[in-house]
């Protein structure tokens, strides 16, 4: 039996799609940004609802999560710390959405340890979101 290696077949697993989960309470923007995202090639799960998203997570699954922070039921920085607490050998990369100011400050206090620079202040351009996402991604 003769193995034969096909460029085709490493073209395909190399160029695999990264895998975002995006949750905003606003469905304008989920739509909005979910389309510019998916145009940009990347594979987008989006949620309205922290917690319908929490119990849908799979450890593993995402290369990054887009968070707005005010949302209600359970805020970004709370379902971060839930996602954040589940087991799991990888801690997803995460980027922070808000349209307030005041946050930037509260979540270097909530998590200082976890090094997180990615913060996006809402209104965000389609382009500046879709730069923001490859640098945090390593495709830049």
């Amino acid at each position: 039996m003769q193995f034969v290696h096909s460029a085709e077949h490493t073209l395909n697993t190399s160029k695999k799609k990264k895998r975002i989960l995006f949750v905003d309470d606003e469905v304008d923007i989920t739509t909005t940004y979910r389309m510019a995202l998916e145009e940009a090639g990347f594979q987008v799960d989006v949620y309205n609802d922290s917690s319908l998203a929490l119990s849908d997570y799979k450890p593993g699954m995402y290369d990054l999560l887009l968070l707005d922070i005010r949302m209600p039921k359970m805020n970004g920085f709370e379902l971060y710390e839930k996602i954040k607490g589940l087991k799991t050998d990888q801690k997803p990369r995460i980027c922070f959405i808000t349209a307030f100011e005041v946050y930037y400050q509260a979540l270097k206090e909530l998590f200082p340890r976890d090094n997180i620079d990615c913060y996006l202040k809402k209104p965000v351009s389609l382009d500046e979101l879709v730069k923001t996402v490859k640098s945090e991604l390593g495709l830049l």
